[in-house]
């Protein structure tokens, strides 16, 4: 094959710029297979791309029912014969008329407010309602109101509370006690104390270091793919860019490094104990309390008692009453009865009804008399059947990886020999100039359509299709 006799170069078929990954796999075609999440494994000189393999459809002959059996169905009309025919247009019915009841006027007296007796404030001018309250305070001093005779009258009478002074001897401060705080004695003296007890120091010495040089591999050999460059007629947005495989050498660097001589130790050393001399205080006598008795302190003062409380009293009227007089009084006055005239309208003659016979209009109308009815007449109409070839689909759109040409690997000698072959083939009309361009791509991509080839770049079998080698 005459790829190796180019650079020891793989390239791939990228998915999509970085930018442009995650709104690639938004636009994945309905019902394509993406077969292309593993890497290929590329050799050196070979190049990949993603292409996109057609379905495969199984076309088959059948006969579909265009138009199903059927039927034509004709009215025959209904035959009708003419006749007359005597129509009661209105009907007879009874008739009736009131005759309105007759009324006479007659005058009768009705009594409007019975006669009575009220409690009033006065027998005279003015006399108002006597209250609730002013009843039942002379009912509670022993006035019998409902044996009261019309025309009788009732005073109110007030006497006050009386009092009396007299003496008592009052508690102003209660028995109590002072109490007198004897203070304790001391005497002062001295005491040995351990302010600081005996230890053992610790002492820490560090350890040696001394620096020597080492050469270490900060990345190993590799390889890694880098943007590539092609001829790639882009489907849509799941093909067209390309990546290069290139291999990439170890790096190394040269380090100073400080390494251990001698460990760190640690050594003990005791530390004495540290005394000293305080002065101290010594209790001789406690503190003590001492309680003295301080006598109640009593006061005279005037005291007002009641002796009675103040009252009210009812008395007839023209009769003495005890205290002062009110301005209270209550009076029950004799009410008489009230009539009214009034006039009423009573029946003379009831009202009545008369009833009088309407007989009933009649009309000759022609009419239309069934003769024959009407029929349906059924023709049958057969179906009807096209035939019809149907594509049954066998395998599902792919986008796989495919070997290809790239321009790493490409001349215009190679370039030359796809255009003639593309011409040959009757799928390119332009020159023939080793230049792939738009021109070229469109046509290559038509002739893959045509031939059911994978679409999306200048695969190995489209170059073998065309015998170019």
């Amino acid at each position: 094959m005459f790829i190796k006799s180019f650079a020891s170069v793989a390239v791939l078929a990228f998915l999509l710029p970085s930018t442009q990954v995650i709104a690639a796999q938004h636009e994945k075609v309905e019902g394509r297979v993406d077969a292309t999440s593993t890497l290929p494994n590329a050799k050196p000189g070979e190049c990949y791309a993603k292409v996109i393999v057609p379905a495969k459809y199984d076309v088959k002959t059948e006969e579909v029912l265009v138009k199903p059996e059927s039927e034509e169905v004709t009215i025959k009309p209904a035959v009708f014969d003419a006749a007359e025919k005597p129509v009661v247009v209105k009907a007879g019915y009874t008739k009736i008329k009131v005759v309105p009841a007759k009324f006479r006027e007659e005058v009768e007296e009705v009594e409007v407010s019975k006669a009575g007796t009220a409690w009033l404030t006065r027998l005279g001018k003015g006399g108002i309602p006597a209250s609730p309250a002013l009843l039942a305070g002379a009912k509670t001093s022993g006035i019998e109101i409902e044996k009261a005779a019309p025309g009788q009258c009732f005073k109110e009478y007030f006497t006050p509370a009386k009092f009396e002074q007299t003496e008592k001897e009052i508690l102003v401060k209660e028995e109590s006690e002072e109490i007198k705080i004897i203070a304790p004695q001391f005497e002062s003296g001295e005491e040995l104390v351990v302010v600081k007890q005996a230890s053992k120091k610790k002492i820490y010495k560090p350890a040696e270091y001394e620096v020597v040089e080492e050469k270490i591999e900060i990345e190993p050999a590799k390889a890694v793919w880098k943007k590539g460059d092609g001829p790639i007629s882009k489907i849509d947005n799941s093909t067209g860019d390309i990546m290069c495989l290139v291999q990439v050498p170890a790096k190394y660097q040269i380090i100073k490094k400080t390494v251990l001589k001698n460990k760190p130790s640690v050594e003990l050393v005791d530390v004495p104990e540290a005394t000293k001399a305080i002065k101290i205080s010594k209790l001789v006598t406690d503190a003590s309390v001492d309680k003295v008795k301080i006598p109640a302190e009593y006061k005279k003062v005037s005291i007002k008692n009641k002796v009675s409380d103040a009252s009210f009293s009812w008395v007839a009227a023209g009769e003495k009453g005890n205290g002062t007089y009110t301005g209270n009084q209550i009076c029950l006055k004799e009410i008489s009865a009230k009539f009214a005239k009034v006039k009423k309208l009573v029946i003379d003659s009831a009202a009545a009804v008369e009833e009088e016979k309407v007989a009933p209009v009649s009309k000759i109308i022609k009419v239309s008399n069934v003769a024959t009815e009407s029929e349906e007449v059924r023709t049958k109409i057969p179906a009807v059947y096209k035939t019809v070839e149907k594509r049954t689909k066998v395998s599902p759109e792919k986008l796989v990886w495919r070997q290809i040409l790239c321009r790493t690997n490409m001349g215009p000698g190679i370039n030359k020999k796809i255009q003639q072959a593309l011409k040959d083939a009757g799928a390119y009309s332009g020159a023939v100039d080793g230049n792939i361009g738009r021109g070229t791509m469109k046509a290559l991509e038509q002739y893959q359509k045509d031939n059911g080839m994978a679409i999306g770049g200048i695969t190995m079998d489209v170059l073998k299709k065309l015998g170019v080698q």
